[in-house]
């Protein structure tokens, strides 16, 4: 394949010749002058290029410096230049923005409005949550909360209502790529993939492209046959059945915060604080485990509730516990032309709490991310699963620590005894974001105050008031 077809403002657009991981951003400004949409970080960090896009997911807010264009095929998409009306008419958020002074230099401002359309449009107005993704240098976010605050009363204009409905342009046929610099791959099933991939086990894949984005933008790489795997809907979504959960790989980071949310509230929260809600409409949690990153924050929670990781390579699946996908820093127990189809794990009462630490509450990265699912019986520690994020080369359970507490009375004592054996289970490295001591040492308190939180004892300091 190499033609894509979209709507960009309204209008149909077909686009052929280019390279598949020509970003949404460098087209939009280059091919068709639309320089509203800005580029700032160019790593999905500042959002200052946030662009709305619609398909039959819904709407949601992304980020054009890391979205290339063949994941746009089938879908709509409006810039700032498309919030207006046909007459002229400002929306309300931009109208917002100028009685309430949210702009000075106005470098940042079409992402904000962007973004705070697109929760207009949808109703949210947890506005801290929705503009964590938008960096503003000189302003000040007061007068931009205020602005989404006094838009959030107004109704949504009638020309953006169209937005909110699945855009009538089909996506392109699934073709195999060819032998060209502009072909790409863009199955529609997971057999198709399984067939292609088991060809091209030297392809890339990309789903959310939250992490591929930057190998292009940042790294300068050039990749070579690619398949964009986000459409394959067989491998999206979660299914809750009595015995387990089930997460296809492409399943959003989004949607698998609000699936999770019942069941599970603190891996929700632990989402919550992954990225911004750009990238979270994109990154997906198969993306998440795949990548290997010893700071993936999903990983950790996932082991801690006893996940299963369901790999396939053409025809043949095989399934292993998600602590063992991982082997050292970068490698991972994954054979060329294997993909990820899932991860599961079982239905169980929610013992789980997931404590990222991190130099800024919202967007960052974890300088540890610790997660805790101890069941008690009786009073004793009857079973300990405690993974890490942060504190080795990769993901990794804290096994002498869980044995030091299984069979334990549930004391404070117990708890204390067990914190010594953190240090069997982990050297730690200083790096940027932390040093070994303070990483040990917080691996030791997330303990303790697991155990506070399980006395009842408020230790959040969000939820925590003088």
């Amino acid at each position: 394949m190499s033609e894509i077809a979209f709507l960009l403002n309204g209008v149909a657009v077909r686009v052929a010749g280019v390279s598949p991981t020509t970003t949404l951003l460098d087209w939009l400004r280059e091919e068709r002058g639309l320089t509203g949409t800005k580029e700032g970080c160019n790593e999905g960090d500042c959002g200052a290029c946030t662009v709305m896009v619609s398909d039959g997911q819904g709407t949601r807010a992304l980020n054009a410096c890391i979205l290339f264009l063949p994941q746009l095929d089938g879908k709509a998409v409006r810039t700032v230049e498309g919030l207006t009306g046909p007459d002229g008419d400002l929306h309300p958020v931009q109208r917002a923005m100028i009685d309430h002074h949210g702009s000075q230099c106005g470098f940042c401002t079409p992402g904000f409005v962007v973004a705070m359309a697109v929760n207009h449009l949808k109703g949210e107005t947890d506005h801290d949550t929705g503009l964590a993704g938008n960096l503003c240098r000189c302003t000040g976010y007061a007068p931009i909360h205020r602005a989404a605050q006094a838009a959030a009363l107004e109704p949504v204009p009638d020309w953006l209502r169209a937005a909110t409905v699945a855009p009538d342009i089909p996506p392109t046929p699934e073709t195999a790529a060819a032998d060209s610099s502009h072909a790409f791959f863009s199955p529609r099933t997971a057999d198709a993939l399984a067939e292609w991939y088991a060809a091209n086990p030297e392809a890339t894949l990309i789903a959310g492209a939250t992490d591929v984005g930057l190998w292009v933008t940042k790294q300068l790489r050039e990749l070579s046959a690619v398949a964009f795997i986000a459409g394959i809907d067989e491998l999206r979504g979660v299914t809750v059945t009595d015995g387990e959960v089930r997460i296809g790989a492409v399943t959003s980071l989004a949607e698998l915060m609000s699936a999770l949310a019942p069941a599970h509230p603190d891996f929700a929260e632990l989402i919550r604080r992954y990225g911004s809600a750009q990238v979270r409409a994109a990154a997906t949690i198969g993306g998440n485990i795949a990548n290997g990153s010893p700071i993936g924050d999903g990983p950790p929670a996932l082991i801690a509730l006893g996940a299963t990781l369901h790999l396939r390579r053409g025809n043949a699946r095989r399934a292993l516990p998600l602590e063992s996908f991982f082997l050292e820093y970068g490698k991972q127990d994954r054979a060329p032309g294997e993909f990820i189809e899932a991860v599961s794990f079982p239905r169980q009462p929610d013992r789980l709490r997931a404590y990222k630490i991190s130099k800024r509450f919202d967007q960052d990265i974890s300088g540890l991310c610790g997660c805790f699912n101890i069941r008690i019986d009786g009073g004793l520690v009857a079973e300990a699963r405690i993974a890490f994020g942060g504190m080795a080369g990769i993901p990794k359970r804290a096994h002498a620590v869980e044995a030091a507490l299984t069979g334990q009375p549930w004391t404070e004592a117990a708890v204390e005894a067990a914190c010594a054996a953190f240090a069997e289970d982990f050297q730690p490295i200083d790096d940027m974001r932390a040093s070994a001591e303070y990483r040990l040492r917080t691996a030791r308190n997330l303990l303790r105050r697991y155990f506070l939180e399980d006395q009842g004892i408020a230790t959040r300091v969000l939820e925590i008031a003088s």
